[in-house]
């Protein structure tokens, strides 16, 4: 039965994680040099477009369509275009549209695609600097297709109405537990990350030349953006206004405040100062690592999902020097690593009397451990594989990335024709002449005056 509490949430928590997509463009686009944000940011808002178009005509279904097979993906053909998802009688009393769960159907159709465009908009941090536009576009529509949409398939929770089948081969047959994403939105995302930077190869410089962020006002900006749009990425993944969702939101505040605080530490000791880019790494490193185990874990055990990933990230983003490969914005040291954490930790971690009702060791439950492992495992190997493969497709038919004099030039410039940042006018003063403006020509004439 409709529940008009339930569709309220639902609808507002579709907003706050379409917000996320935006705030990651904030969050990116600070982290670069000035020549690339507009690219960073572009990168961030094209998913929306292009994910939006693709889960409307066919990811929904190839996602939460009947299972046509083992549990690996659904019928594309099932609600192509939406079809049947958006008839009945609006007006009746009670309404006769179709519903998930206690909502409407189709707020669940935009809640998911919400999911699937931010998954896809996290890869495009690790090529910054260094990536056509064009080719981002066709390697991000093949790998929702074929990567992220049968995953979603795999891990999140669905109503098969033919076999009565709950979720696919990860979710109901292997038992993992995944509340809101962290296999299928932040492993999934974190090594393809990996795979794309290993095809297309390091800036030019790298790591030899210092690349700086440029604005770590809008870092910070789009660290809170994604900190506020994330609990409707967890406390939404209740699917309602109910406990489950109070609980996940709590322990999405406990996990990231304490992810924060231990990546401060580790700069602290490490570096000797803790600095503002630490802070909102740290506070996406909780946020990540909490997402698959918000609903299973106590509020302490959620203060030590947050430190051990807080940590382990912070370490984690070094690693990219050892082995060389350049991750431009530490998509893998923190989605892919935060990710690892929270969905292993499950199994150390989990809670009996929370709502996912699952013991981990800490319990006396010693097989949710092994569950957890297997579908992180079978993500990453099967998103780092394809992912590889798909790269190389566009490398070897397109191409990939910018030529070096472009590179060099900014690719603001050579892909967009635009700059993130127009100086001429501080360079002649704002007036015309090539001399800085003085204090008087500066203040507004009607200054003063009361207006």
């Amino acid at each position: 039965m409709l529940d008009t509490g339930d569709t309220a949430w639902m609808l507002a928590s579709t907003a706050l994680v379409l917000l996320m997509t935006p705030g990651l463009a904030l969050f990116y686009g600070g982290m670069v040099r000035s020549k690339s944000v507009l690219n960073m940011m572009m990168m961030s808002l094209s998913a929306i477009g292009l994910v939006g178009v693709l889960w409307v005509l066919y990811g929904y279904s190839l996602a939460f369509g009947d299972d046509v097979g083992g549990g690996l993906l659904g019928d594309p053909t099932e609600a192509w275009g939406l079809k049947g998802l958006f008839v009945g009688d609006y007006g009746a009393d009670p309404p006769t549209f179709p519903l998930s769960g206690t909502i409407p159907a189709l707020v669940f159709v935009g809640f998911q695609a919400t999911f699937a465009i931010i998954t896809v908009a996290l890869i495009s941090g690790a090529v910054a600097d260094r990536l056509r536009f064009g080719p981002w576009l066709l390697f991000a529509g093949l790998w929702a297709t074929v990567v992220y949409f049968p995953v979603a398939h795999w891990v999140f929770a669905f109503s098969d109405d033919e076999s009565g089948v709950v979720g696919g081969w990860i979710a109901n047959d292997l038992g993992a537990i995944d509340f809101a994403g962290g296999t299928a939105v932040h492993i999934n995302a974190g090594v393809a990350a990996l795979a794309l930077v290993l095809v297309i190869g390091s800036r030019q410089g790298w790591p030899r030349e210092p690349m700086r962020p440029h604005n770590l006002t809008l870092v910070m900006l789009g660290a809170g953006l994604l900190w506020f749009g994330w609990f409707g990425f967890n406390a939404g993944s209740a699917l309602g206004a109910n406990g489950t969702a109070a609980f996940a939101l709590v322990n999405t505040i406990a996990a990231t405040c304490a992810a924060m605080l231990a990546w401060l530490v580790v700069e602290r000791i490490r570096d000797g100062k803790p600095t503002s880019l630490g802070a909102a790494s740290g506070v996406v490193a909780g946020l990540v690592a909490i997402t698959p185990a918000c609903a299973s874990v106590s509020p302490l055990g959620a203060i030590a999902v947050g430190a051990i990933a807080g940590v382990l990230c912070a370490l984690a983003v070094g690693l990219k020097y050892r082995f060389g490969y350049d991750d431009s914005l530490d998509v893998v040291g923190v989605h892919l690593v935060g990710g690892l954490v929270g969905t292993l930790l499950i199994g150390f971690l989990a809670d009996p009397g929370s709502p996912a009702g699952v013991a981990g060791i800490l319990y006396g439950g010693y097989d949710q451990l092994w569950r957890q492992a297997v579908a992180a495992v079978a993500v990453l190997l099967y998103s780092g594989i394809v992912s590889a493969v798909l790269a190389l497709l566009v490398k070897f038919t397109v191409g990939l990335r910018l030529t070096q004099e472009a590179e060099v030039t900014g690719v603001d410039e050579t892909e967009h024709a635009e700059t993130g940042y127009d100086f001429s006018n501080l360079r002649t003063g704002g007036l015309g002449t090539s001399r800085p403006a003085t204090v008087s020509e500066q203040v507004p004439a009607t200054a003063g005056k009361g207006s």
